[in-house]
């Protein structure tokens, strides 16, 4: 391994100097094309989803072969410039968003589609796939990728990966951890590693599901192995109506304790149907405080027995209407509604911020009217669907970024729902990841104990810190400074006790 330039070094340049510094050095590794620099040019990588959070990249490299990706990030451990691995852009935590003294590694250009194996039901994809494109190309063999992300027309595989990407249909197939077989890709000096393997197991530690949603933080993933599953042969959509959010997310929980494990179970509260149906036109019901979308697939014989199951639920829970798909346009169309909630909700508000936090499915409805109050509170809106049966939240909180107060009562009303989540028995994050938008809440969720061993996963990984740094993990300096550190009666370990890093 290359000794890293030492931090002292890097200091006595400016940030011109060390941009002149970086591009001369990646020019041997790479094309002209491939390497740019200049301000206009790098302006549409300062941000992902997030748009409220914004940094210019020193330099984007965008390498096309898998020996470019190893030769940069060899040249940026030399010189001790962070990295920061990009897809597709389309993350709503601002994982993706650049170091402004380091390199933004563009992955885009690794879009192929490497083989479909239709006996092993695998799929071989380069990082830079679309998640969707998956999908169509396994469809010729009854196959396809289960996880769907609502961007999954735009995600892409490798971001999947970071993230650990779910969608409407995880609550049954699983999240992308459950999916994926390998990842190969670079740690952080360029050397090659596999995680996991085409074999039912894999020799020694179970790396791979420590890998997949590590966020950029561990290694560079170019390239992944994924389980495929046959299409069923049918699929049927309930639309469930209910004049109380309380009756609906008692429902959800219902459901489940029937030992019923439904395709997709998803919820949304009447602003968000609103926002939808004006959109897409999808049929919702209006004046419903909350409608359920409860999907069945399988067997013509399995799907009859199951809706006819659900419906039963449902209705004994309170249900004031309920329409099932009676065919697969109309099954398309209750979904459509679901799968536009993100653009919908950007056609009624300048802005918005989307959470993914975790709660008991027991508390969906305390959450709802806990977020009713934030409203009142911070004074802005929030549109609400969550992907239900596992209990992950997905509150839009509409704002202005135009607006500095605006955006800064969203901030605290996005920590609020966080925080009120962690305090219900859940978690900060579902399926968006950390990055750079959840760090003071993590203080909230884990103690300074559990944090550092995060952080020594971290340094087993990446010694030199240079992989997509400054996210997912908050310093102690941070914590303190938050004032919300959680010390349980296992950790009681003062911030000063533990080594930063």
């Amino acid at each position: 391994m290359n000794a890293p330039v030492t931090p002292t070094q890097n200091e006595l340049l400016s940030k011109t100097e060390r941009q002149a510094q970086v591009v001369r050095a990646l020019q041997a590794d790479l094309p002209a094309h491939a390497l740019i620099w200049h301000d206009e040019d790098t302006t549409p990588y300062e941000c992902d989803g997030l748009t409220a959070y914004r940094a210019r990249p020193l330099v984007v490299a965008l390498p096309e072969t898998a020996a470019q990706v190893q030769a940069v990030l060899k040249t940026c451990h030399k010189l001790n410039v962070p990295v920061v691995a990009r897809g597709a852009g389309t993350g709503l935590s601002g994982g993706a968003m650049p170091d402004t003294m380091g390199v933004t590694l563009s992955l885009a250009k690794f879009n192929n589609i490497i083989e479909i194996d239709p006996v092993a039901r695998t799929a071989s994809v380069q990082c830079g796939v679309r998640n969707l494109a998956i999908s169509e190309a396994a469809a010729p063999y009854g196959l396809y990728y289960a996880p769907d992300p609502s961007s999954q027309i735009a995600c892409t595989i490798g971001g999947n990966v970071a993230e650990n990407s779910g969608g409407v249909h995880c609550l049954k197939y699983g999240l992308t951890l459950h999916n994926v077989l390998r990842v190969r890709g670079f740690m952080a000096d360029g050397e090659p590693v596999e995680f996991g393997g085409a074999a039912l197991d894999a020799p020694g530690l179970d790396l791979l599901a420590l890998v997949v949603g590590s966020e950029g933080m561990l290694a560079v993933t170019t390239e992944v192995l994924v389980k495929l599953v046959p299409k069923p042969q049918l699929a049927r959509c309930i639309m469930a109506s209910f004049d109380d959010v309380r009756k609906a997310g008692d429902a959800v929980a219902a459901v489940i304790a029937a030992g019923i494990i439904p395709a997709g179970l998803e919820m949304m509260d009447k602003p968000m149907t609103a926002a939808v149906e004006d959109f897409v036109r999808a049929g919702y019901d209006l004046t419903a405080a909350a409608i359920l979308l409860c999907e069945s697939d399988g067997t013509p014989e399995e799907v009859e027995e199951e809706i006819g199951r659900m419906s039963e639920v449902l209705r004994s829970c309170g249900a004031t209407a309920i329409a099932v798909s009676t065919s697969e346009d109309e099954r398309l169309k209750f979904w459509s509604g679901r799968k536009n909630a993100f653009p919908a909700s950007g056609r009624i508000s300048p802005d918005y911020m989307c959470l993914d936090s975790t709660i008991p499915r027991k508390r969906l409805a305390d959450i709802l009217l806990a977020i009713q109050e934030m409203e009142k509170k911070y004074n802005l809106r929030c549109c609400n669907v969550f992907h239900a049966g596992d209990g992950n939240l997905h509150p839009l909180v509409l704002f202005d970024a135009n607006d500095p107060d605006e955006l800064h009562r969203c901030e605290l009303f996005g920590a609020d729902i966080l925080e009120t989540s962690v305090a219900m028995g859940g978690t900060v994050s579902g399926e968006h990841g950390v990055g750079v938008e959840k760090l003071n809440s993590m203080c909230v969720q884990f103690t300074a104990a559990e944090n550092e061993q995060m952080f020594g996963v971290k340094r087993a990984f990446d010694p030199s810190g240079n992989l997509n740094p400054g996210k997912v993990i908050p310093t102690l300096q941070r914590c303190a400074e938050y004032g919300k550190q959680v010390f349980r009666a296992s950790a009681q370990t003062p911030f000063a006790d533990l080594p930063r890093f």
